[in-house]
């Protein structure tokens, strides 16, 4: 007997699939069972039984083609019967050979083929219907995507995250606290009216318990560490699959395929056995030449399994006829239906997460088959469909992960002298930041989308903010907070039209730092944000590409004193709108592609410090107009390609701070010893071969750095600088240093290195205020110096 078992591999699949089978695919399936098992009974009946037995027919041989083979067999009367005494008969003469060998031959010869091999058809039909049910299962090209599929399916619905966000994003969370306790009470009071009528005192007591239900803790516990990293797994996850099953149709058309054939199948199959079922008949009559052999040249034949084929036959058409109606229903269901979009319109209303998106192609179609199977896993795996449930979910992880002491380990004070936090690229804001109170200045750098919550307002101390690449929404209600706390903000972006609006509203804002680039077609006209509203505001620095002074930096004329232009290479061609900046103490226009010093900057009455760093300046004839600036005290020409510095340098008496490094001067202009208020002379990394001796006219000097010239040798006038403090003589090529150095007493730090020296003066312990930390020379050097000398310096 042949067990049912050995199918099982045609149908075997794995028990998670069971989620992509609708009813009409389980009743099928069943059906398939109870086709299957008339099939492997009837091949069972014909393998251990007779299937014909024949027996010689003894009418003449030319009656035998006119009478079929129920007339031959002997009719007689009922009276005939019971006269009968002993029935005998007919002698044939046949041994048992040569019947079983008449019943083969008129088995494979007569009888119908229908007949012979309907079992047979069932189970080859029937297996023929299993394959066709799972073959989307089996082939490779789509049992991939359903496996991915069923794996991320059952994760979604088992994990903890997709509680917590329908409970907390769904209409409950929309609730106030108020409406929620509305709700509580009117179910508690309704709770405690069902039994009956009770006391004054009853009801006050049961309408105030809500109020202890709305401050208990909600149900669902927070998440550890492990199930929110999961949970963030899986969000990327589902993002893959979804791009990648959504471009194509292949499981949709495959199901089609299989139940277009499957209809076709059933049809095929109900009109042939409608046509040859009636072929299954117990009394075949036969004939064979055989009379040679036998003696016999017709034979009488009964099929002995007829009777219980017909009976299986009519059974396996009307399964089949059920099984064919259901397929037929497929395909209504497939083609009435637009199955290739999903829409979760439903859930979006259910849950409140509006962003959930409709999705399409092959995965609309699983959802479709899910929905048919339990709903309830469509709804829960649109809770990581949705950014608003994976931004809660980066929020609550970010929450576990930086914890009020461990963000307190990160306070560090900055240049200002603020107590600032530092954050830098992170998913997002931890909510555990506002519970620091005492932070001063909060710097993010790399933070996508940020969107500053309530709690922002805790920070009461809070001054100065800086978002380095990290765009930022602020609801209207913190914009008045941030307007009358913050003194200092500081934002970085690609293009500076990403700057948000509303850092032009801080009307309490002193110090605004700006850096993005303009797009080149706007690079020439340089548009900025209105600066009206920043009352306030003295110092202002733009970093970008800007091809002029931006017009709206005069709206804050009366009041700014600080403007930093940093170009980054791009020429900076119109400067007018300097000339309206009355109040302007302090400039800078670094790296704007110049090649002269701006005649507007001469406009500025109350200019005290003018940085010009790292342009193209070659002449600076014109520094005998900065004698209009009277309050100029700090002029930094350095990292540009001047050659000669001007006579007229004299003109310059109120100057306190020269910056001429990293330029290519090899003399400087003896004039320039009558700049008599000048206390800082920095001309390092140029080619200088000699000093004026009128260098020694500065007795205010107190920093001179000579470094990285070719100074083969100091003029003695230059020790009559008695205010010196720093002197920096490393990387020339002096071969001695002048005993006079003994003169600078106030001497604190003396660069040697990288000179020809051969010893040092002893001289240098007159320098009482010189010791072996700020005296920098190679150790030989310093160890030829006499004990005594070195003993001096080396004492605290």
């Amino acid at each position: 007997m042949i067990p049912v078992a050995e199918f099982k591999q045609f149908t075997e699949q794995q028990p998670a699939f069971k989620v992509l089978k609708p009813w009409w695919d389980v009743l099928a399936e069943y059906l398939t069972v109870a086709m299957l098992m008339i099939g492997v009974f009837g091949c069972t009946l014909q393998v251990t039984q007779d299937k014909i037995i024949c027996l010689p027919n003894h009418e003449p041989q030319e009656n035998l083609s006119e009478a079929p083979c129920q007339q031959l067999l002997p009719r007689r009367s009922p009276e005939q019967m019971g006269a009968l005494q002993e029935v005998k008969g007919l002698k044939n003469n046949l041994d048992l050979q040569q019947y079983s060998f008449i019943n083969q031959l008129c088995y494979e010869t007569a009888l119908h083929w229908y007949a012979k091999y309907f079992p047979y058809l069932v189970v080859i039909h029937t297996l023929i219907f299993m394959v066709c049910t799972s073959f989307w299962f089996k082939f490779p090209g789509t049992s991939s995507k359903i496996e991915h599929f069923i794996s991320i399916l059952g994760k979604c619905f088992d994990s903890p995250w997709t509680t917590r966000a329908l409970s907390e994003v769904s209409g409950e969370n929309q609730k106030g606290p108020a409406a929620a306790g509305r709700a509580s009470a009117t179910t508690v009071a309704t709770a405690g009216a069902a039994p009956g009528k009770a006391g004054e005192g009853e009801k006050e007591k049961v309408l105030a318990e809500p109020e202890k239900v709305v401050t208990e803790p909600p149900v669902v516990t927070l998440l550890d560490k492990k199930e929110g990293e999961q949970a963030k797994a899986l969000f990327e996850k589902v993002k893959k699959f979804r791009v990648h099953v959504e471009e194509g149709d292949i499981l949709y058309t495959m199901y089609i395929r299989q139940t277009v054939l499957k209809v076709c199948k059933f049809l095929a199959i109900l009109v042939y056995n409608l046509v040859y079922v009636e072929k299954i008949s117990f009394l075949v009559a036969c004939r064979v030449e055989t009379s040679e052999v036998t003696g016999y040249a017709s034979f009488c034949c009964n099929h002995t399994k007829a009777h219980l084929f017909s009976k299986l036959a009519f059974c396996y058409i009307s399964f089949v006829c059920i099984y064919g109606l259901t397929c037929i229903y497929t395909l209504y269901w497939l083609f009435h239906r637009p199955l290739k979009e999903y829409s979760f319109r439903s859930v979006r209303e259910e849950t409140g997460m509006g962003d959930i998106p409709d999705v399409k192609n092959d995965f609309a179609f699983m959802l479709h088959l899910i929905d048919q199977y339990d709903s309830l896993y469509s709804k829960r795996f649109a809770v990581f469909l949705s950014e608003v449930s994976e931004s809660r979910l980066k929020q609550l992880n970010l929450n576990h992960e930086w914890t009020p002491e461990k963000l307190r380990q990160k306070l560090q004070r900055n240049a200002a002298g603020r107590l600032e936090l530092a954050l830098c690229m992170l998913p997002g804001l931890p909510d555990t930041i506002f519970e620091l109170s005492e932070v001063e200045s909060l710097r993010l750098e790399a933070i996508c989308d940020i969107t500053f919550p309530p709690g922002l307002s805790q920070l009461v101390h809070l001054q100065e903010l800086s978002l380095l690449h990290s765009p930022t929404r602020l609801p209207f209600s913190l914009q008045v907070f941030l307007r009358d706390h913050l003194k200092v903000m500081r934002v970085k972006c690609e293009e500076l039209r990403e700057v948000p609006l509303w850092v032009f509203g801080l009307r309490g804002l002193e110090e605004l730092h700006l850096e993005g680039l303009f797009p080149q077609e706007l690079a020439r006209a340089a548009t900025l944000e209105s600066l009206r509203e920043l009352k306030q505001l003295k110092v202002l620095s733009l970093r970008s590409n800007a091809g002029k002074v931006p017009a709206s930096v005069t709206d804050v004329a009366g009041h700014l004193q600080r403007l930093s232009l940093h170009n980054d290479g791009a020429r900076l061609v119109a400067l007018n709108s300097l000339k309206k900046l009355a109040a302007l103490r302090e400039l800078e226009l670094v790296a704007c592609g110049l090649e002269r010093i701006p005649h507007a900057v001469f406009s500025l009455g109350a200019l005290q410090e003018l940085d010009l760093k790292d342009n193209h300046l070659r002449s600076i004839e014109e520094i005998l107009s900065f004698q209009h600036c009277r309050k100029l005290v700090t002029l930094r020409l350095w990292h540009n390609q001047i050659a000669y510095v001007p006579e007229h340098v004299r003109k310059l008496r109120s100057l306190e701070q020269l910056y001429l490094s990293y330029n290519k001067l090899e003399t400087l202009p003896s004039q320039l010893g009558l700049c008599s208020g000048l206390r800082l002379l920095d001309v390092s990394h140029n080619g200088l071969h000699s000093l004026p001796p009128e260098v020694g006219l500065l007795q205010n000097l107190q920093h001179l750095a000579l470094s990285y010239n070719a100074l083969e040798a100091l003029p003695d006038e230059l020790f009559f600088c008695r205010k010196l403090r720093t002197l920096l003589l490393g990387d020339n090529q002096l071969s001695q240093l002048s005993p006079h150095v003994g003169a600078l007493r106030a001497l604190s730090r003396l660069e040697l290195k990288g000179n020809r020296l051969e010893a040092l003066p002893e001289e240098l312990g007159n320098c009482g205020g010189l010791k072996k930390a700020g005296l920098l020379v190679e150790d030989t050097l310093y160890q030829g110096l006499p004990a005594e000398v070195r003993d001096k310096m080396e004492e605290e």
